[in-house]
């Protein structure tokens, strides 16, 4: 008995002195609105210490931290560690893993550092990380770590983090995207319209594209101001000079954009990529995904030289420069414009008549096929060879844009350094998602389902999750899964990297697994943040997980979370003419809408109408819309006068109240047809088309419908909420005026 009382003091004060060890390492972070001016214009944002992007916090595996935040905004916020093993309560996804903390308190995030690597932190709040909520994450490790590589883990490092900016309020941009505004395409100057398409000699591109239902070309949603790189446009390291090697631990803390990463001294060395060490890989460029991170070493040629990083979002529009050591200033040749319409026809070829993806690219998995290829000017011979004409030799490295032969990352070059094999006698649970969205209507989703319409996804301690990721989509995306790292079965076998987000491209179908070793809920989602407030994510949850204590009624939670995802959205225009005015206004969200028309005349003769309908989109693609309607109409024509309609039913123009039931469905060319009953049994068959795209700024628009009513309109688009508006109406004759939108 004496013995084993030993034994147990022992143990208790070994387990003891284990913890006292253990270092905590403590920060205050103090959230408050703050005025930036990134473009010329002051605006809002949100700085954590004063500061945007937030302070890089800094830790070694081993490590206790412990983050305290106050909260001095007037809304919720929230912080969510990226890439990071924590006890599920401390992820920090509001509704989820903990109630959002409220304007005034104080909320401590406390949790073991048990890993290393380059990772990042946001607020998972709203549109916060959009505008500042967004900071450098690294974790060290220890000298005496067995995965220690001395050659480049004893390199100089600089915290890197990439971001974008924008003047309008992120709701805004959000409200635009999900009103198919191509005020963004007319800032980036990517419109595709006719006239454009006519004279880059792709008109049956063009034609084509609108008869399969497809809005113009993109490959990035939004206009942003300003691109940074640790919150500045333009930095210098001119603590580096040349002979040095430096580790760039690089984040993508953007909400939406893409970035390539060309460098002017050389190759870069790619050593890790999500927090894990990989095999190291010399390339020339590099794409980084939204919210992927990857250390990059390079090296700095000469002295009295310092070498431009050259920063370029995926849609080319503008860049942010790091110049890396002393000196006069290396360039890089700026990456050439995107060839649109070379995208656009490769879509076309891509999609069914009905607007549905065929299967030509069911055999593309991890970048190992960039399609957007065709659109990228240097992928041309014609291109690589006017620039070695215009130099008179081969492209050195400060023109490698134009070189032919440069080698360009994706996924099937990362291997591990180490086995990453899952335990083969663990139960193999198979999942898969279709990724699936309807840029129209701007609708991301799984499956065809938000999260509003899902419940979680079971899923046991001790089994393997092997998910299936299918993109039925024409946009990339970076799928995220919080609190743990996944392999990618890329073809490394026993050595695939592991990693925490997986940009997946257009049609590619991709495999990944990963343990299933923790507790509670956590969240699987698309990192572009409008993708995710769109609908795009999933919960994994835990069997007989341990109550939350943040989540005193986790049901309740949960419920504002998928609400969270699928929020309606409201459009309104009108057009004050010479002949009256006219418009609409519109709440959606992922399946109903809600919207009505009206037209005021300046006398009685013209009259008012207004329609009300109220449906509900169905279909993989949303062509199809059912809905409940109610017309009033008044028009002073005369006593009791009649006119009949196609059908020879009769239209009594001068007072009338109907409810109806009928549809709209989107014809090719997006054509919408719109058939209705009401209930004095009248049959009403409509074609309508708005926006068609006839020059960079100029729209066309008609209505024709068996009442013997039609119209036709030109619009002038002056900026995002003013045009001019020339239209002609059967009721209501010509008209010119302002057209407002919003």
């Amino acid at each position: 008995m004496k013995n084993n009382t030993i034994i147990a003091v022992v143990f208790v004060l070994f387990i003891s002195n284990m913890l006292l060890a253990q270092k905590v390492v403590h920060y205050d972070l103090y959230v408050k609105d703050t005025l930036v001016n990134f473009s010329g214009k002051e605006k809002r944002a949100i700085a954590v210490n004063g500061q945007i992007p937030m302070p890089t916090l800094t830790f070694t595996e081993g490590d206790i931290a412990e983050i305290v935040v106050h909260n001095q905004l007037k809304e919720s916020t929230s912080l969510h560690w990226h890439g990071l093993y924590l006890p599920n309560k401390e992820d920090g996804v509001p509704y989820l893993t903990q109630m959002p903390i409220e304007p005034g308190e104080t909320f401590t995030y406390r949790f073991p550092i048990v890993q290393n690597g380059t990772h990042w932190y946001h607020s998972h709040s709203g549109m916060q990380e959009q505008i500042g909520m967004y900071g450098s994450l690294i974790l060290k490790k220890k000298t005496d770590d067995k995965t220690f590589r001395k050659e480049i883990d004893d390199l100089p490092q600089v915290p890197v983090i990439l971001s974008e900016w924008t003047d309008l309020n992120p709701k805004n941009v959000h409200r635009l995207l999900h009103n198919a505004s191509d005020y963004f395409a007319i800032k980036k100057g990517t419109t595709q319209s006719y006239a454009e398409a006519i004279k880059a000699g792709h008109f049956k591109t063009k034609l084509t594209n609108e008869w399969k239902r497809m809005l113009a070309m993109d490959v990035s949603d939004v206009y942003y101001d300003k691109f940074l790189i640790n919150g500045q446009n333009e930095s210098q390291l001119t603590q580096f000079k040349g002979g040095d090697k430096v580790r760039l631990r690089i984040s993508n803390g953007g909400a939406s954009s893409y970035f390539w990463l060309n460098y002017a001294g050389g190759k870069m060395t790619v050593v890790a990529n999500d927090g894990n060490d990989v095999e190291p890989v010399e390339v020339d460029r590099l794409i980084i995904g939204v919210s992927e991170t990857y250390d990059v070493v390079v090296s700095i040629p000469a002295d009295n030289t310092s070498y431009e990083l050259l920063v370029t979002p995926e849609d080319r529009t503008k860049s942010t420069s790091l110049y890396i050591g002393q000196g006069i200033k290396q360039l890089v040749s700026p990456m050439p414009k995107l060839k649109y319409f070379e995208g656009m026809k490769m879509m076309n070829d891509m999609m069914n008549s009905n607007g549905t993806m065929n299967d030509m690219g069911m055999d593309m998995s991890f970048q190992k096929m960039d399609m957007n290829t065709v659109m990228y000017p240097e992928s041309s011979p014609e291109f690589s060879n006017a620039g070695k004409q215009e130099s008179g030799m081969k492209m050195d490295h400060s023109k490698h844009s134009m070189n032919s032969d440069m080698v360009t990352l994706n996924y099937s070059m990362l291997k591990s350094p180490t086995k990453t094999t899952l335990d083969k006698n663990a139960t193999v649970r198979e999942i898969r998602f279709e990724l699936t969205g309807n840029m129209n209507r701007y609708v991301w989703s799984m499956d065809n389902k938000v999260l509003s319409e899902v419940d979680k996804i079971l899923i046991k301690k001790g089994e393997i999750v092997r998910i299936t990721l299918y993109n039925n989509s024409m946009m990339r995306h970076p799928m995220h899964l919080h609190g743990h790292d996944f392999r990618i079965l890329n073809g490394q076998g026993e050595y695939s990297p592991l990693k925490n987000v997986l940009d997946i491209m257009p049609m590619e179908t991709d495999v990944i697994e990963f343990a299933a070793n923790a507790d509670g809920d956590w969240f699987f989602h698309c990192h572009i943040l409008y993708h995710m407030m769109s609908g795009m994510n999933r919960v994994f949850t835990y069997e007989n997980s341990e109550p939350n204590p943040y989540l005193p009624n986790k049901a309740a939670a949960y419920k504002k979370l998928q609400a969270e995802s699928n929020e309606s959205h409201f459009m309104a225009q009108n057009d004050f003419a010479t002949n009256g005015n006219d418009g609409m206004a519109m709440v959606q969200n992922a399946r109903w809408s809600f919207g009505t028309e009206w037209r005021l005349g300046y006398n009685k003769m013209h009259g008012y109408e207004v329609e009300t309908h109220v449906g509900r989109y169905i279909g993989k693609n949303q062509w199809f819309m059912p809905f409940v309607g109610f017309d009033y109409r008044y028009r002073k024509m005369g006593m009791d006068q009649q006119e009949t309609n196609l059908f020879n039913q009769s239209n009594t123009k001068d007072n009338r109240s109907l409810v109806s039931l009928g549809f709209d469905y989107t014809l090719p060319m997006l054509v919408i047809f719109q058939a209705e009953v009401y209930h004095n049994g009248d049959v009403r068959l409509q074609l309508m088309r708005e926006d068609i795209p006839i020059s960079k700024r100029i729209r066309a628009g008609f209505m024709v419908n068996t009442d013997k009513e039609y119209m036709a309109d030109l619009r002038y688009i002056i900026n995002k909420n003013m045009g001019i508006r020339t239209h002609y109406d059967s009721d209501m004759g010509f008209g010119l005026g302002l057209s407002v939108n919003y």
